[in-house]
């Protein structure tokens, strides 16, 4: 929504939320032979970094804070990377919390030299918005347009239910773990 003749109003609800194309963003990168395994495909840790990396622009172009990854929820691998694609990542913000913001990450690949295009890869992660403080800082909240965006939208709050149960039971579990190595014992 634009107010041109309210600069305050304009400033006061870009403030309280924004649309998720206004995160979107893309990384497109070549495929190179010291990218792949032993498959003679794409090293799944790469794409993991492209997709942490991508996914911060979008929190960061959201909230207009410093963030910080607050869990990788899913990574999901549908299609393997070979060498002759090209592989692109679009993400952006599909729902915020208080302080945090579910990221989708969707990673395509093109074979370079037929024009094939797939879905390779689906990703969800969470990011927290910094003050200048280190503290959790407010954000706004996230408008949906596309079908796209109103779906993960939609879904959202089921996901971010499965999120505070899976972090309370890793945080239960780490109540159990030990920290002396091995060679302490």
């Amino acid at each position: 929504m634009k107010f041109p003749d309210y600069p305050w109003l304009q400033e006061a609800w870009e403030q309280v939320q924004r649309f998720a194309k206004e995160s979107r963003c893309y990384k497109t990168s070549r495929i190179f032979p010291t990218d792949v395994n032993n498959h003679n495909t794409l090293f799944g840790g790469k794409l993991m970094a492209y997709i942490d990396d991508i996914a911060s622009i979008a929190a960061t172009k959201h909230s207009r804070c410093s963030v910080v990854t607050a869990s990788t929820d899913s990574v999901d691998f549908l299609s393997p990377v070979r060498p002759s694609d090209s592989v692109c990542l679009e993400a952006y913000v599909t729902w915020t919390g208080r302080s945090s913001m579910e990221v989708f990450v969707k990673v395509s690949t093109e074979d370079l030299l037929s024009g094939t295009r797939k879905i390779a890869a689906t990703s969800f992660l969470t990011f927290v918005a910094l003050n200048a403080e280190g503290r959790p800082s407010p954000v706004p909240q996230v408008v949906p347009e596309s079908e796209e965006e109103r779906k993960l939208f939609e879904t959202a709050e089921a996901r971010a239910e499965m999120r505070r149960l899976r972090r309370e039971q890793s945080r239960n579990f780490a109540g159990v773990l030990t920290t002396t190595f091995p060679w302490e014992t």
